[in-house]
């Protein structure tokens, strides 16, 4: 093949990934849930960033005189029984909420990734094993094995997130393992190995970048879950040791002695969880249906 028809090739397929981006692209903006929730966690990921800039006061000061203030002009959600300004709270708790989700998700689709690809491309016994071990995990709620995670590691912020992350493994192993199975079956797969091309190189090369379209939905839809894990486990009293940090879940356990008196305390924070939490599961369920299109009704 001379020179001049391996760039005619070369520029082609260059061309073709082009148009496949385009295309994706434009499937990406004209999906509603995908705008809607892209928008929406915008706004609450960049008033967490400026919340210094936003807010002019201190999420850890305490007023007394200002103590259990309603809304009102001066503060748009209220005080809370030391006097301090909610709406600076739930500000900076998106900082730590938010932080400790996508975290969370981080140390589980790392794991649960490498997992399900060994265990589906390795197949035999090194399968059996893992997935025992994943069958064992699944034997407990999500929620129950967190808590006894933070009750081995300690109360901390970090803690929970590690706890939150490991407690979600399974599901990632699992969604790998099955999509693995299923593409180490196919052609290309098995003209690679009769090139020579080593175990490494399928998975890293040729299984692996056709796994992130799943991958990337249950990861989205993940952290959703991680946040509300992280805020349980807060609100149970199992999150951070100072219980005055601004974050959503302890805001919720700080408040709930005022439920009938104050509910503005628990009302916002909750807000903030369930506008997040929505705002993400959107993205997710229209990146579902844009990368892969067999999954929309």
């Amino acid at each position: 093949m001379t020179e001049r028809a391996l760039q005619v090739m070369k520029t082609d397929r260059d061309e073709g990934a082009s148009q496949a981006w385009r295309m994706l692209w434009r499937r990406i903006v004209r999906n509603r849930s995908i705008v809607l929730g892209a928008v929406v966690l915008t706004v609450i990921a960049l008033g967490s960033i400026f919340a210094h800039e936003i807010s002019d006061y201190d999420p850890l000061k305490m007023s007394p005189r200002e103590r259990l203030q309603p809304p009102n002009a001066t503060y748009i959600f209220g005080t809370d029984d030391f006097g301090t300004d909610i709406f600076t709270r739930v500000l900076y708790g998106g900082r730590v909420s938010l932080r400790i989700g996508i975290l969370a998700v981080a140390i589980a689709a790392s794991i649960g990734s490498v997992l399900g690809l060994v265990a589906g491309f390795q197949g035999g016994w090194v399968d059996a094993v893992i997935m025992r071990l994943i069958d064992v995990m699944l034997t407990f709620p999500g929620i129950l094995l967190a808590m006894a995670i933070v009750a081995v590691l300690g109360k901390s912020l970090t803690n929970v997130m590690i706890a939150v992350g490991i407690s979600t493994v399974p599901i990632y192993a699992r969604v790998v393992r099955a999509s693995t199975l299923a593409i180490k079956e196919l052609d290309y797969i098995t003209s690679a190995r009769s090139l020579g091309a080593s175990g490494t190189r399928i998975l890293a090369l040729h299984i692996f970048p056709n796994l992130l379209a799943p991958l990337i939905v249950v990861t989205t839809n993940g952290i959703a879950s991680a946040i509300i894990s992280a805020a349980a486990l807060s609100f149970l009293g199992l999150g951070a040791n100072n219980p005055r940090i601004a974050e959503w879940g302890a805001m919720l356990n700080a408040g709930r002695t005022y439920l009938r008196t104050a509910t503005w305390l628990m009302n916002f924070p909750g807000l903030a969880i369930m506008i997040t939490v929505m705002a993400i599961n959107l993205l997710g369920d229209g990146l579902r249906d844009v990368l892969d299109p067999r999954l929309k009704t």
